[in-house]
């Protein structure tokens, strides 16, 4: 029996550290290293969801190349149960170029590839069975899949009695709100960032474009439990009635690449909700377990246990 099954992106992170300027046309710049590495929403998620103890599985595809042999050998190195990828014959695994400078703070090249041919009929319903919760990993990279094909995939999740979780990801398009309107009414929680969320809401760049508000418009779109994930100024979360809220302020740390922060704390989050914590203390680990990811190079290292990720919660207080 699993806990928690990531549906999403897989992708192969080539990473170049530091880079604070980009060469010109035709020049070669120099980094301090450079090195392949995990990633993609549902990889990131399912493997700290994994490290913080929670049973976790993956549905996704990848390629058949040695990038999406990579992805399989991390995977199974976690022990995240991959019987939900499939290799496409026909494209190329996923990958990215992510640039970090000197500040942690990373610029990213991206290819859809495979992610990019993911369909509804892709998802392996027994294998959804065994889980208690589906989390959507990497909403709008999916062009084969996002939007009322997703929806379909969480009503019928739903249906089963799963609870349902999203995250976004991406760069902006006209569509977002188009694609993202049809999952709110089965979303238990949504787990966005606060740059990403603000931009599929009419509320974007008034004055009524504050974490709350935004929050509010998705609930009144239909959504559930909506955490704002909000960087450098923490977490927002706002229950499903609208009545309660809490802005968690983040945990101070070195940070060393902030690349997979945000699917940190969706694990971390969700870790919450898997051992039946209040939603305070979801947010506080979520915060937790994306401050202890940037203080390792990569998106899945330097994520914590559950008990070492508590420790470091009562050590900041």
């Amino acid at each position: 029996m699993l806990d928690v099954i990531c549906l999403g992106i897989l992708v192969v992170d080539v990473v170049g550290l530091t880079v604070d300027t980009f060469p010109g046309r035709g020049k070669l710049q120099l980094c301090d290293t450079m090195y392949p590495s995990i990633g993609g929403c549902a990889a990131n998620t399912g493997i700290g969801l994994q490290k913080l103890g929670v049973r976790t599985g993956v549905i996704g595809k990848v390629g058949r190349d040695g990038f999406g042999d990579l992805v399989r050998a991390n995977l199974d190195q976690h022990g995240v149960d991959a019987r939900g990828v499939h290799t496409d014959e026909k494209e190329a695994t996923s990958a990215t170029m992510v640039m970090i400078a000197s500040d942690a703070e990373r610029s990213f090249i991206h290819c859809r590839g495979a992610n990019a041919a993911l369909h509804v009929f892709d998802v392996d319903w027994d294998f959804l069975r065994e889980a208690k919760i589906l989390h959507i990993a990497g909403h709008f990279l999916m062009p084969g899949f996002d939007g009322k094909d997703c929806a379909e995939v969480l009503r019928r999740a739903k249906e089963m009695g799963l609870t349902t979780s999203l995250d976004t990801a991406g760069e902006a398009t006209r569509d977002w709100q188009e694609l993202l309107l049809p999952t709110l009414p089965y979303l238990d929680y949504l787990v966005p960032s606060y740059s990403e969320a603000r931009l599929c809401t009419p509320l974007y760049g008034t004055p009524e474009d504050t974490p709350h508000n935004v929050a509010r418009w998705f609930q009144e779109q239909g959504a559930g439990v909506v955490a704002l994930k909000m960087g450098e100024a923490g977490s927002y979360v706002l229950d499903k009635n609208g009545e309660n809220e809490w802005t968690l302020p983040p945990y101070k740390v070195n940070a060393l690449d902030a690349t997979g922060a945000g699917d940190a704390f969706a694990a971390g989050f969700l870790a919450g909700v898997v051992n039946g914590y209040d939603l305070e203390t979801c947010a506080r680990l979520g915060n937790a377990a994306g401050a202890c990811c940037v203080e390792a190079l990569g998106t899945v290292d330097g994520v914590r246990s559950l008990p070492e990720t508590l420790q470091f919660i009562d050590s900041q207080k």
